[in-house]
């Protein structure tokens, strides 16, 4: 079984548009995946269990979207060994500030990926650039859609 498709996880259905930002890119480059709802805090149990069928499932890369205290990513880093690309959402008294610090400032062994604060889109292409090393379909894709910011060097 090819591990290909991406997982999509919000931590609360308020971070919806920041996914969609990520579905978007995703659909563009004819990526299979499927967005979920669940929380490190309020669902564990849920989170657990997904991880843990993840790879069998054909998973290849989750992103996941959280703000506030931001444990989702790392919860699910800690869990399994698909790489997590975490993405901090702009909400709360430090606008994402906190979620970007939570997400980053993993410990050693559990290493978690991050783009910057509601942006979905880079989160997706980040997806797409992992899946891509294996299938070469997906990197000609991925320097068409570069190709049209210029000159980039791929």
């Amino acid at each position: 079984m090819t591990n290909n498709k991406v997982a999509i996880i919000l931590g609360s259905k308020s971070d919806i548009s920041v996914a969609e930002k990520a579905e978007k890119i995703l659909r563009e480059f004819g990526i299979d995946y499927a967005t979920h709802i669940m929380s490190a805090h309020r669902t564990p149990n849920k989170v657990k269990k997904f991880a843990g069928e993840a790879e069998q499932n054909g998973i290849g890369v989750i992103i996941a979207i959280a703000g506030l205290s931001a444990h989702l990513p790392g919860v699910l880093a800690s869990m399994t060994m698909i790489p997590i690309i975490g993405v901090p959402v702009g909400c709360g008294a430090l606008t994402g500030q906190d979620a970007l610090y939570s997400i980053v400032q993993m410990p050693p062994g559990i290493p978690v990926a991050s783009v910057g604060i509601d942006n979905g889109t880079n989160a997706a292409l980040f997806a797409v650039e992992i899946l891509s090393v294996t299938d070469a379909s997906l990197r000609e894709k991925m320097r068409g859609y570069r190709a049209q910011f210029g000159d980039i060097g791929v």
